[in-house]
């Protein structure tokens, strides 16, 4: 079922609402986004705002066999895919977030990834990662550190608002780190 459009009062309701996240032992990928926007928390699902490339990636990439609608996204623990969040609480702009925030979701993020043990962490926008993680030179890709025995990629966001990557490099992102989990 797709999701209607929130109204105006909606989205401005949506403020430090959060999204649940959808988490699992043992999935191949955990993707890590940076925070909900405003769009997701009004709707309650993840890279919902149509804007959004993550579904389209997704399914681009190999990672599904239709373009998943939001509304759909548990369906990606069947594959044994899931989503979190740096920072819970919802913004306008991942901007409007601290380093101290993102610092702080750093933490219980590998928290998390020592509990449920994907066997890739995938964090998706470089700039978090080096905040959380204290990386300032990280690079788009497979990352030297691990967390336990969870390899950590970083991809880009796949916002919209971020124009340093069009629809083909992040499906061509997607697919190599698709590919080293499942040739």
């Amino acid at each position: 079922m797709k999701n209607a459009k929130p109204s105006k009062e909606e989205l401005r309701a949506a403020v430090e609402r959060t999204t649940d996240e959808l988490i699992d032992y043992d999935l191949k990928v955990l993707f890590c986004g940076i925070n909900p926007g405003l769009w997701s928390a009004a709707t309650g699902h993840n890279f919902a705002r149509p804007g959004n490339r993550f579904w389209k990636t997704l399914h681009r990439a190999g990672f599904t066999d239709w373009q998943f609608d939001p509304s759909e996204e548990r369906g990606l623990l069947r594959l044994g895919f899931g989503i979190t969040n740096f920072c819970p609480r919802a913004t306008a702009r991942a901007d409007e977030l601290t380093d101290e925030e993102i610092g702080e979701g750093g933490r219980r993020l590998v928290e998390k990834i020592e509990k449920y043990r994907p066997r890739i962490l995938a964090v998706l926008g470089i700039t978090p990662y080096r905040v959380a993680f204290a990386e300032p030179r990280a690079k788009i890709g497979p990352q030297p550190a691990k967390i336990g025995e969870t390899r950590i990629w970083v991809l880009p966001n796949p916002s919209g608002l971020n124009a340093h990557y069009q629809i083909d490099d992040l499906t061509r992102l997607f697919r190599e780190m698709r590919e080293s989990v499942e040739p």
